[in-house]
């Protein structure tokens, strides 16, 4: 069987058109944001939602719930889609919600999504004050349950805490190195050290404002930055979360970055424009054939492509 293609992080506004492309880009597995500010409830219905997809479109997409699924999806030529969290607030302070969300379907969840959070500190705060007393039992109920712990949007501290706190491999499922684009978004050298020195997993993110250049950053310059990349922390250790927000109209990302927090003020946030090598899930074997043309050979770009996410989703989304 072929090295699965697995894009580890999406958010699209969904619809027949979206898989469609999923299973022209020959995408194997998706992981898909399910929650961003919701509470349980609005979880629930969520993932109510997406069971209609489920019926649907069941010629396209399944409901991923473990590692083995991906060679499911690739016997039947569909795209299995594991859920996931961008934030903790689902739980509460309740640490027994922790297996109710692996019991449910969940397989990944933040520890914080940009602010301060039970559990720990975003990176948008002025100080990272690390994970809480709250975020070690949560990050060891996950461990046990298989739920995978997700770093993206935490602060360098909290980020280095939840590492070092972790008896399973983390993933940051999207973000890219900072000594490559400066933003705080992106990921310090020093994190991406600790990770990979544990096993974690790094998603390179096509989201425009982590890339440099923005939506003009060129196909070649991202692939370049893959390979230095590697050469620092190992092909084994990287992926493709693309943090995708396709057909998603402006109202949603100033949702995301304001939440019910905060009353929004002028200038709204605007969805950038997505680089022209990569509009859509079709885009894949564009960067397949870029990595390539940097150095990369065919067996270590479909590692990046898929299969290290693969090898991590079987270890990981297991009870202990």
């Amino acid at each position: 069987m072929k090295t699965p293609v697995i894009d580890a992080l999406q958010y699209c506004n969904w619809s027949r058109a979206i898989f469609e492309e999923l299973r022209a880009g020959g995408v194997d597995a998706v992981h898909v944001t399910v929650a961003y500010h919701e509470e349980l409830r609005e979880l629930i219905g969520n993932l109510s939602q997406w069971n209609r997809w489920f019926a649907e479109h069941d010629d396209l997409i399944f409901r991923g719930l473990s590692g083995g699924d991906i060679a499911r999806a690739q016997d039947t030529n569909r795209t299995a889609v594991f859920f996931g969290l961008q934030t903790p607030l689902p739980i509460s302070d309740d640490l027994g919600l922790v297996e109710i969300l692996h019991q449910i379907g969940i397989r990944f969840m933040q520890i914080t999504y940009n602010n301060q959070s039970l559990l720990g500190t975003g990176h948008a705060e002025a100080y990272d004050s690390g994970l809480t007393n709250f975020g070690r039992e949560v990050i060891a109920e996950m461990n046990r349950v298989g739920l995978v712990i997700d770093l993206s949007h935490a602060g360098p501290k909290t980020t280095f805490d939840a590492i070092e706190a972790s008896a399973r491999p983390v993933a940051i499922t999207h973000a890219n190195p900072s000594v490559w684009h400066d933003v705080t978004r992106n990921i310090p050298h020093q994190n991406l050290q600790a990770l990979v020195e544990r096993g974690g997993m790094l998603g390179f993110s096509l989201y425009p404002h982590h890339l440099q250049g923005g939506s003009e950053c060129q196909l070649s310059a991202f692939c370049q930055m893959v390979a230095r990349t590697a050469e620092l922390y190992g092909v084994a250790h990287l992926g493709i979360g693309s943090d995708l927000c396709r057909h998603q109209p402006d109202s949603v990302v100033q949702w995301m970055r304001s939440g019910r927090w905060v009353r929004p003020q002028p200038p709204l946030a605007r969805f950038p424009k997505q680089p022209n090598w990569f509009q859509s899930a079709q885009d894949f074997e564009g960067i397949r054939e870029g990595l390539i043309k940097v150095g990369f050979d065919s067996e270590e770009a479909g590692s990046i492509l898929g299969g290290n996410w693969s090898r991590f989703f079987n270890a990981s989304f297991e009870p202990e």
